[in-house]
């Protein structure tokens, strides 16, 4: 029962649907939800900006696959200064407790609003959370990369893993979900890590750019 009602909370029977649809319609090659695709840090410059007004809708792990058109991709604002991101940076660079940053205090603060947050309910799990990040930035730093979510964690895929959306371009453009991982790759200086497909533009899609990003290796 509990796996059930995660699968519906992940929207698993729409994946499903929108994975038949995509292959008839794109081919073999068609992308997939909860797809395991591969990006580099430092191409991230800028945040998806949902604002359904102009055209640009609020796009959730759910949506993960969805083939889009339209000018949504241009709603966006440079990758700058962030408290997730922020914090991280005074916690590795710099040597501050994460109990010290502005981060702990904010996700404190979420506990005490919302009961839950990124799966930490107390004190303490929060800091067995930072623990955890504490050993996966000492992995990645050892190894040069990440180990995919879903190798991981044992989801679906990637669902749950760092979320992007693909522009027209190729470009990926940061969402919510997988920041503090994302972060720490960032910080590194990874030359690529495993992401969770978003959405993507259908010209994206034409253009065959999904055929690089399912490579797990920079070409040198």
């Amino acid at each position: 029962m509990i796996k059930v009602k995660k699968a519906l909370a992940a929207g698993l029977p729409g994946k499903v649907v929108r994975d038949v649809v995509n292959r008839v319609r794109y081919g073999a090659d068609a992308p997939q939800s909860d797809e395991l695709i591969w990006i580099r840090p430092r191409d991230v410059t800028d945040w998806y900006i949902a604002a359904p007004s102009n055209g640009a809708p609020l796009f959730r792990r759910r949506h993960s696959g969805l083939v889009a058109r339209g000018d949504w991709d241009l709603s966006r604002k440079p990758f700058g200064s962030q408290i997730k991101l922020d914090s991280i940076r005074d916690h590795f660079e710099r040597g501050v407790p994460w109990q010290n940053t502005n981060l702990f205090d904010w996700m404190l603060k979420r506990i005490d609003e919302e009961g839950r947050i990124d799966g930490c309910r107390t004190r303490e799990d929060l800091i067995a959370r930072y623990d955890q990040l504490d050993r996966i930035y000492d992995e990645a730093r050892r190894t040069g990369t990440l180990r995919p979510h879903g190798a991981v964690n044992r989801t679906r895929r990637e669902q749950g893993g760092i979320l992007v959306h693909i522009a027209r371009d190729g470009t990926p453009l940061r969402d919510g979900g997988g920041m503090h991982r994302f972060a720490i790759a960032y910080i590194l200086g990874l030359e690529k890590i495993p992401a969770q497909l978003g959405v993507i533009h259908a010209e994206a899609v034409k253009s065959g750019v999904l055929h690089e990003l399912r490579k797990a290796h920079a070409r040198q």
